[in-house]
């Protein structure tokens, strides 16, 4: 199945959010891909696009240099998911995210996230990427 151009631009937006927001958590260049009614679903952080700001300098202001590796990206009509490993400083095993993001007017609307600990004593061998 081909993707339509409107998916194609809904992923291209999302993924340079990520290399441009979310990798160097510069809060300077939200406005560019986020909805001014951004809507946050993250239970842990304040709603709206100026509380993301926020987050993303106290995590800029945060000790260690902090890694995320994007493993898989989907698109599905305005809806685009991220598959990443968040690893915080060197030794640490991380943890694996999947954010769900929704498109809409060329902004990302929307926000889901889901987050699991990267146990490596864990019962399953597979890793979660």
């Amino acid at each position: 199945m081909s993707r339509t151009p409107d998916e194609e631009a809904n992923l291209a937006l999302v993924v340079a959010m990520f290399e441009n927001v979310l990798l160097p958590l510069d809060s300077s260049r939200v406005d560019e891909y986020i909805a001014e009614d951004y809507i946050q679903h993250h239970q842990n952080v304040e709603p709206g696009r100026d509380a993301l700001k926020r987050f993303l300098d106290w995590a800029k202001g945060q000790p260690g240099e902090a890694e995320q590796i994007l493993h898989r990206s989907f698109v599905d009509g305005d809806h685009v998911m991220l598959h990443y490993h968040v690893i915080r400083h060197e030794g640490d095993p991380g943890f694996a995210v999947m954010d769900i993001f929704r498109v809409e007017n060329g902004k990302i609307a929307e926000h889901w996230d889901v987050m699991q600990d990267v146990d490596p004593g864990r019962l399953n061998p597979l890793s979660p990427f």
